[in-house]
């Protein structure tokens, strides 16, 4: 487990079979007995303050983290010293994936707000894994999708002009919330947009011109960190336009 001031600490206890996001998470698709196994692996859940570690970079891998309440960004540090934000993680998804290939973290994970976590000892779930191929497939499925993220990333940054590329983030964020049962048109964003610059290739001054080019076409309206998708097809059609021009 990663150290954490005592004072940013509680711990509870933690069960996967009365988890509000286990259709999201790691146990998708496994039976009941299936998931009391698991559950055995998840002593106790853990608060994390935000603007707090859960990890950093260099430090071991342990355990695994699923989001259960809140959210996290994850960054890395450039050649001279600046944040590049990697990504941003909610509710039902896994953080620590990037330590399994040395056994270490290669970013820092950050609470963007005062969250929760599932700590899976790394170790035991290999062992569980092996006995149970449900759960073999699901930790697959969970890299899986990371590499189809980075994919999605490397596009994003290389055919996207800077009003697709803030326009294809706000929708991933609209379709994440939705399957997660909240509203795809109406909800906060939890980082800053210094990070949402980071995270798409853009300055400050040029997230800004984006979100006033969006509301201008009736498509996002941006008070603050509360966004209100005014037109989701019209954004959609605006993504899926520099996905057919790259064709």
């Amino acid at each position: 487990m990663p150290e954490i001031h005592p004072l940013h600490v509680h711990y509870m206890k933690a069960a996967c079979s009365n988890c509000s996001v286990l259709e999201l998470c790691l146990p998708i698709g496994m039976s009941s007995l299936e998931v009391e196994r698991l559950d055995t692996l998840i002593v106790q859940r853990f608060k994390v303050k935000k603007g707090t570690a859960l990890y950093r970079t260099g430090d071991p891998l342990r355990s695994l983290y699923a989001v259960r309440i809140g959210s996290f960004k994850t960054s890395v540090l450039s050649v001279d010293g600046r944040e590049q934000v990697t990504g941003f993680h909610i509710p039902g998804e896994m953080l620590g994936l990037d330590a399994i290939s040395a056994d270490q973290h290669a970013c820092n994970a950050f609470a963007l707000e005062d969250s929760e976590v599932c700590p899976i000892p790394f170790a035991q779930l290999e062992k569980l894994a092996q006995n149970l191929p449900s759960l073999q497939h699901n930790l697959n499925r969970l890299l899986s999708r990371e590499i189809v993220r980075d994919h999605s990333m490397l596009m994003l940054m290389g055919n996207m002009n800077s009003d697709e590329r803030l326009a294809a983030f706000l929708l991933n964020l609209s379709q994440r919330f939705s399957i997660r049962g909240y509203s795809a048109k109406d909800f906060v964003l939890k980082m800053r947009r210094e990070e949402i610059g980071s995270y798409l290739g853009l300055r400050l001054e040029t997230i800004c011109r984006g979100i006033a080019h969006l509301r201008d076409q009736g498509l996002v309206e941006v008070a603050g960190r509360d966004v209100k998708i005014q037109n989701l097809e019209g954004l959609k059609q605006l993504v899926a336009g520099c996905n057919r021009s790259v064709r």
